[in-house]
């Protein structure tokens, strides 16, 4: 693998992590609007509050003693998501996607016991998946439903979109599909694919696996190139409005397609991680200087996202020119500091 140095980098309008640190979460992102976004339980309720379609809440668990309480509501479920409020990078999701006599069927094809699951809740709320170990919340959320279109093209788990959003402009998209590598988990860092999106339609233009070009799905074996996010237009409208919700100027935000409720917000990122520039294959600075250079004051939801639409297609590369090199941004491999 060649080496790209930085004046080729910056020729072909990467964002390096140190720019995008000080130049726009820095100077967009308002440290008091982290909380927000920071703590998965936070923005659950936050979203709903504002009308925001996300996963159904099943209950929260706090303490040691609580989740001697929900053990009930547990023992009920076929299926469930539990997560840790303060996770990062994947970490200390557990994904049950069906019961059977010898216990909960996880993604993978594991079957662990109730226990099994208490005990996960347990170092959940203990630390040990949370920034700097400090103590967590955990939460069990409802299994959100593949849509029929995806589960042709990801392995178990439930694929989600990642946009990037800067001032209230839907900017850069990234579908992200799990793999039996990854655990069933739409997760980078653990061996998901990042499909990059045209912004203007929802076209997949290229896929990563490991920061490594890959043409189809190594489990499902589909053609990858083929992907169109159905719906495309309803997506960038929820991210944006996201934006209106959080107020923060550079955003993630990670959205999946329930089988029967549609666009759902699974979560939201004040730190974005830079993978979704190796996906797409060009770089995210000329679409955020193109925007910082406007008045974008009167602008409402339909007009920031029809604009995005119409202008960011121009600023795609050919699929055939290789711009960008795999190991873009050694920092994607750690979860402490950004999410993929």
């Amino acid at each position: 693998m060649s080496w790209i140095g930085p004046l080729k980098l910056k020729a072909i309008g990467v964002l390096g992590m140190n720019r995008r640190n000080v130049a726009y979460i820095a100077r967009y992102n308002d440290r008091r609007n982290y909380p927000m976004v920071d703590n998965k339980l936070t923005t659950k309720l936050i979203s709903t509050e504002a009308g925001i379609a996300v996963p159904d809440l099943i209950a929260v668990v706090r303490t040691q003693h609580e989740i001697e309480q929900v053990h009930d509501i547990i023992s009920e479920l076929d299926e469930f998501v539990a997560k840790p409020a303060q996770g990062s990078g994947g970490r200390g999701i557990l994904v049950v996607v069906g019961k059977n006599e010898d216990g909960y069927l996880k993604a993978n094809g594991e079957t662990v016991g109730l226990e099994y699951v208490k005990r996960h809740l347990t170092n959940t709320i203990s630390g040990l998946h949370s920034l700097g170990g400090r103590n967590d919340v955990a939460f069990l959320e409802e299994l959100v439903k593949v849509d029929e279109y995806f589960a042709q093209y990801s392995f178990e788990g439930v694929p989600d979109i990642r946009l990037i959003v800067f001032k209230g402009f839907p900017v850069m998209g990234m579908l992200r599909l799990a793999t039996k590598a990854s655990d069933g988990k739409a997760n980078l860092h653990q061996g998901a694919i990042g499909v990059g999106l045209d912004l203007a339609s929802g076209k997949a233009i290229r896929a990563i696996q490991y920061e490594r070009l890959v043409t189809h799905h190594p489990d499902t074996g589909k053609l990858l190139s083929e992907i169109q996010i159905p719906g495309w237009a309803s997506l960038l409208h929820l991210a944006t409005q996201c934006y209106e919700v959080t107020g923060l100027g550079y955003l993630g935000c990670d959205i999946v397609i329930d089988r029967t409720k549609g666009p759902l917000i699974l979560e939201l990122n004040a730190r974005p991680g830079l993978s979704i520039q190796i996906a797409n294959n060009t770089g995210l600075l000329p679409r955020l200087t193109h925007l910082e250079e406007m008045d974008t004051a009167k602008m409402v939801v339909e007009d920031r996202v029809n604009y995005a639409i119409d202008q960011f297609h121009h600023f795609a590369v050919p699929v055939t020119e290789d711009i960008l090199e795999p190991a873009l941004d050694p920092a994607e491999q750690q979860p402490t500091q950004e999410t993929a």
